[in-house]
């Protein structure tokens, strides 16, 4: 395994485990008990995140962007063989589908709805806020680096190193706009284990766009 990937896998696991240690301890919080013990970033309903907050807006839009990351991942896994990017792809799943798994979790600890409401404006916990490096919305609606459906269709029609390069093209744009959003919640939200999770996606995805550079090289493509 690249020094690089060990360098994204160990900032992920960083990241995990401070979101976890802040989970566990405000679940403790909420049990009967003494309340000078509780957290307060999500203890009382004073100090949970609004609906329209920072903290609910990137947990709902990382999670579905995370999604599709994980859905890029599994189809490219069955249209190769090669090692490196099967490895990459089952990497980017799994660290993806748990990190998703603790987003939606949060939401659920604070009563919060896991979808935006549909009138609501894309990505408005950024752009609302005056963020300068709040991406801008895409035409069709999707969040910023999400793959098309037509994009998606041609991955699951390509085979071997054509699904290859298609795979590494899609998710080098896909994680250049979730480390954009990444950035914006580590300055953005106040919850600090959301805080400490969102930079640990930063450091992990620009790591493995350093990696895909370098496997889009040695097949003869660009990003």
């Amino acid at each position: 395994m690249s020094r690089s990937l060990w360098g994204a896998l160990g900032a992920v696991v960083f990241a995990l485990v401070v979101a976890v240690g802040a989970v566990v301890v405000t679940r403790a919080a909420s049990a009967p008990g003494d309340a000078s013990d509780a957290s307060p970033a999500v203890s009382s309903k004073s100090s949970t995140p609004a609906g329209n907050s920072a903290d609910a807006g990137f947990a709902r839009d990382m999670a579905a962007h995370h999604q599709q990351a994980v859905e890029m991942s599994f189809v490219v896994r069955d249209r190769t063989k090669d090692t490196d990017v099967r490895r990459l792809a089952y990497d980017i799943a799994n660290t993806q589908a748990n990190q998703r798994g603790m987003l939606l979790g949060w939401l659920d600890l604070w009563g919060l709805p896991k979808i935006s409401p549909p009138d609501a404006p894309q990505m408005a916990w950024m752009g609302h806020t005056g963020h300068e490096g709040a991406p801008e919305p895409k035409e069709d609606g999707l969040m910023p680096g999400m793959a098309t459906r037509a994009e998606l269709a041609a991955l699951g029609a390509a085979n071997g190193r054509q699904a290859e390069i298609q795979y590494l093209r899609l998710m080098t744009t896909h994680h250049r706009g979730g480390v954009a959003m990444s950035q914006g919640c580590a300055k953005l939200c106040t919850v600090p284990a959301e805080r400490a999770l969102a930079q640990g996606m930063v450091d992990a995805q620009q790591s493995e766009l350093d990696l895909m550079a370098d496997l889009l090289k040695e097949r003869g493509a660009r990003p």
